[in-house]
């Protein structure tokens, strides 16, 4: 089953999940009605109570100079002209005694996804929302330790994220004016505090939506078709960008930094699965993470924002 699937559920109004992986080549769609005979546990929640927990993650990343030579190959491809923007990311290994159902109760998200004996994430960041006939998408990017000194200021004030967060909506802009009409920028670079584990994180967003046409359920999995990978954790320009971390981060992003939602019947709600545990054939753990990288990029900031995206909320 694939976006066809999902044109046909739609147009029924069958309430159903839908789950893609980064490249959109791995489409799953499991009406709701069978979803507890799948090994899948999901939740979507606009508001949650937060639930303290003790538990923490042991993590041995990836050596400081290997990160380097990518992000270094990276900054050559910026120079060059073949992309503006790249979400650069890797695998780290972690240690945890909890299992994927246990991770999956325990974290606090609004988007949190637990995919059979294999993956679990929970993430803040939306992908798509559709109500009614609106369209609406909120791209993450910017990230700063909240017990930073004024953190707010500097993370809104920084020229670099600044820079990187304006890419990133034009692409956005652009991607939802494939689907939909009058696209317009609702709120501009506002700051959410995210809870990560021991520490607390700002993370700026942007709020952009357009109108659909009414019948806009008949060909919802064209529209997904459009608008993967999300451009929040590819980069600009998208098809040169793919390319580029294909051939640089040196491993499977799979299902990572895809998306996953569901069409309740009337409208869609959809998260980007970042905060991502995947489970290895061995039985152990890695986390991928990661982050945006501009020509204005300083590789130890962003070698330490990828370790601070790791964390059980």
């Amino acid at each position: 089953m694939g976006f066809e699937a999902i044109n046909a559920l739609c147009a029924k109004g069958e309430p159903f999940l839908f789950i893609s992986d980064f490249q959109a080549h791995k489409i799953e769609v499991i009406p709701l009605c069978d979803i507890a005979h799948h090994n899948i546990d999901f939740s979507i929640e606009e508001t949650f109570t937060c639930k303290p927990h003790n538990h923490t993650l042991e993590k041995a990343p990836v050596h400081f100079l290997s990160y380097k030579k990518k992000f270094d190959k990276v900054i050559k491809k910026i120079q060059a002209g073949e992309t503006y923007i790249l979400n650069l990311t890797q695998p780290t290994p972690i240690k945890t005694s909890l299992s994927l159902e246990e991770i999956f109760s325990l974290a606090n998200a609004h988007y949190k996804l637990r995919y059979k004996d294999k993956f679990v994430c929970f993430s803040p960041e939306k992908f798509i929302q559709i109500k009614g006939n609106t369209i609406h998408t909120f791209p993450m990017k910017g990230t700063i330790d909240a017990s930073v000194e004024d953190a707010q200021e500097k993370i809104l004030s920084n020229q670099k994220e600044m820079a990187e967060h304006v890419m990133i909506v034009d692409l956005l802009r652009n991607d939802l004016s494939m689907v939909a009409k009058n696209v317009r920028v609702k709120k501009f670079r506002y700051v959410q505090k995210i809870e990560a584990g021991e520490k607390e994180l700002l993370q700026v967003s942007s709020h952009i939506c357009g109108d659909l046409d009414e019948n806009w359920r008949e060909s919802f999995g064209d529209i997904l078709r459009k608008l993967l990978p999300a451009g929040s954790i590819s980069g600009a320009p998208k098809k040169s960008t793919c390319k580029i971390i294909e051939d640089v981060e040196g491993y499977e992003r799979g299902f990572f930094t895809g998306v996953f939602g569901v069409f309740d019947g009337e409208n869609v709600d959809s998260g980007v699965m970042i905060r991502f545990i995947e489970k290895q054939k061995d039985g152990s753990y890695i986390y991928k993470s990661g982050g945006g990288i501009t020509l204005d990029s300083d590789p130890k900031m962003e070698y330490e924002e990828l370790q601070d995206k790791i964390y059980l909320p």
